[in-house]
């Protein structure tokens, strides 16, 4: 029996769908998250959803580079890492501006869209999975549903500090803490985008 590819062709277009899935998902999620953290004054969403929103563009990112050479998918996370940094960077800018400002987050709003958000990303977490040791572009959308997973946790147990103590301060600490681990996984994925460039661009072998 002859290899026409077929099993290949599958199981490309299984992953696609896995992405595209993943996509809408973390789009919808970041849209709720974003709008949620605002009404309930909680840096610790709208973090989490910025986070999600990465995702989105990480997803989207992956379908693009899709079959495309080894060059192009380093610079896809490339692009990827940076706009991860981006958000890290301006979660931190809010938190020092609530900070400043003062803010009245809601521990219930907390915990209830984080819940929710926790379970969209388990799932797609676990429908990843075969992207964990796969190329840069795609570990990359591994790495960044991983730490959504954490940052959701971390926002059920700052809205759980909120409703105890009556203070805004678990909101601001979580959404401070969620920023650095986003900032190190960014620059864990423009370190590693960066060795596969290098690979990529590496001769092949003497004449």
């Amino acid at each position: 029996m002859s290899e026409c590819g077929c099993h290949a062709e599958g199981s490309n277009e299984a992953e696609r769908r896995i992405l595209r899935f993943a996509l809408v998902l973390n789009a919808t999620m970041f849209v709720v998250g974003v709008i949620a953290g605002l009404i309930a004054q909680s840096m610790g969403l709208v973090a989490d959803s910025l986070d999600m929103l990465a995702d989105a563009s990480a997803y989207g990112i992956a379908l693009v580079a899709w079959q495309r050479t080894a060059s192009f998918k380093a610079s896809a996370a490339t692009l990827s890492g940076t706009l991860l940094l981006i958000l890290g960077a301006g979660v931190l800018a809010g938190v020092v501006w609530r900070l400043v400002a003062g803010s009245h987050p809601e521990g219930g709003w907390m915990m209830g869209i984080a819940f929710i958000a926790l379970i969209v990303n388990a799932t797609v977490l676990r429908l990843l999975e075969r992207f964990r040791h796969g190329e840069v572009h795609l570990r990359a959308t591994w790495l960044f549903t991983r730490v959504d997973v954490i940052a959701n946790l971390a926002v059920i147990v700052s809205g759980v500090l909120v409703l105890l103590l009556h203070s805004a301060v678990p909101d601001l600490v979580i959404g401070a803490a969620i920023a650095c681990y986003v900032l190190k996984e960014a620059f864990g994925i423009l370190r590693e985008a960066k060795e596969a460039r290098a690979a990529a661009l590496a001769p092949i072998g003497k004449p």
